[in-house]
């Protein structure tokens, strides 16, 4: 394959849905902002704009106490759930001295991954609320995230203008409202997309590096090794790339050492996944027996209406998961196909479903094929827009309201 040359990416045909695996560049990465950067962060900070009003209203129209005359505490709406996990974690550790920081039966926390939390912890002397810090990262690690998806995109599509679809398309998807609030997306694809366009260039050194950081926030960072190295093994063409290749070892060093961590203090290697199990039922099921749990959840009218809306949706997110699977393969992107089907094996393997619909804003191959599939359909952009952007408006409000959202 011959490197693309950032002059002609214009003249390289439209992708098909899938897209086509772009070519390699030797360029480094570009830390400047041209015209086509501050046309996607422009758009970020509009979306951020739209969620902070959603937020706000939600505040209002939907008060924990529903004859309060006030709306309550701003960080009460966009600290919610797993947010709190977090902010224990930053503020307590995983196995405080007092047992009064960690009185919950419920609080399986060694679940989550270090790397979110220490950050909150060096962020926090500075910002002086926790809850700030929080959306602060996730303000920053999401612009790095979009200016990178703007430019893995240009790869793919035949217009600099074009990319911003894909861009569009994840920031009003369904699911958006968790690269907003203080939760691990918007860190975890600060690093992970980078790392991709890195190894699109070649540059495993770097790609390791920012994958390694990755795996310290999320364990869908090892999902994105092995998409480095099947994309290692497709593209790696002389002896001097083999000598990389002990790079893409670096990203397990970081669960390796949570994992002697955990161990010091549980006697379990895998006490991070023993507290999955417990708090969120992620014990291994068949995945037909997972899609017969969730169906049943979904629309046997066991569960409030909320709670089955959000069993429905992990259904539809299973779906879509599975269709880009297909179409990724057909189209021969192996290393984007293995990062979404190893997403969708650990998520789609548990007791039911859970947080599949939250994964998807992870899925940057999902967002960069739909672009490529609208651009060339117009009205199926149109009748995509129609569809995603009142389902993210409605998810951002069940989120915002406490009403859960996945």
């Amino acid at each position: 394959m011959t490197p693309m040359d950032p002059d002609i990416r214009n003249k390289v045909p439209t992708a098909p849905a899938a897209g086509h695996r772009p070519g390699p560049s030797r360029r480094p990465l570009r830390l400047g902002l041209d015209a086509g950067d501050r046309d996607v962060l422009a758009l970020y900070l509009f979306t951020r704009v739209s969620l902070l009003l959603t937020a706000y209203c939600t505040a209002w129209l939907f008060p924990r106490d529903p004859e309060s005359h006030d709306p309550g505490a701003f960080a009460e709406v966009v600290g919610r759930w797993d947010w709190n996990h977090f902010l224990h974690i930053a503020r307590d550790g995983y196995f405080p001295d007092d047992p009064a920081a960690r009185p919950e039966e419920w609080d399986n926390r060694e679940a989550f991954f270090p790397g979110f939390p220490l950050l909150l912890r060096a962020l926090h002397p500075l910002v002086g609320d926790w809850t700030a810090a929080g959306l602060l990262v996730s303000l920053v690690a999401g612009a790095v995230a979009v200016l990178a998806l703007g430019r893995i995109a240009r790869l793919h599509l035949p217009q600099v203008a074009d990319a911003h679809r894909a861009v569009l398309l994840l920031l009003v998807s369904p699911c958006a409202v968790f690269l907003a609030i203080g939760y691990t997306e918007s860190l975890f694809l600060a690093f992970a997309l980078p790392a991709w366009l890195a190894a699109l260039r070649h540059d495993w050194r770097l790609a390791g590096l920012l994958t390694a950081c990755a795996t310290t926030v999320r364990v869908s960072g090892l999902f994105l090794v092995a998409a480095l190295l099947v994309h290692f093994a497709l593209t790696a063409r002389r002896r001097c790339e083999l000598r990389r290749l002990p790079w893409l070892a670096l990203p397990a060093l970081p669960p390796l050492l949570y994992s002697w961590y955990l161990y010091g203090h549980t006697g379990s290697w895998m006490a991070w996944k023993h507290a999955q199990e417990q708090g969120w039922y992620r014990e291994f099921h068949t995945p037909w027996d997972a899609w017969s749990t969730t169906w049943n959840a979904a629309f046997d009218h066991g569960y409030t209406a909320p709670y089955a809306l959000m069993w429905q949706a992990e259904l539809i997110a299973m779906c879509v998961g599975l269709v880009t699977v297909v179409l990724l393969a057909r189209a021969r992107r192996w290393p984007e196909a293995v990062y979404i089907a190893l997403s969708l094996w650990s998520l789609g393997t548990s007791y039911w479903y859970m947080s599949i619909p939250r994964a998807t804003v992870l899925w940057w191959p999902l967002w960069i094929g739909l672009a490529c599939w609208t651009l060339r359909r117009p009205r199926l952009s149109t009748a995509w827009l129609c569809l995603s952007v009142p389902l993210s408006a409605v998810l951002a409000v069940t989120f915002f309201s406490g009403r859960w959202a996945g």
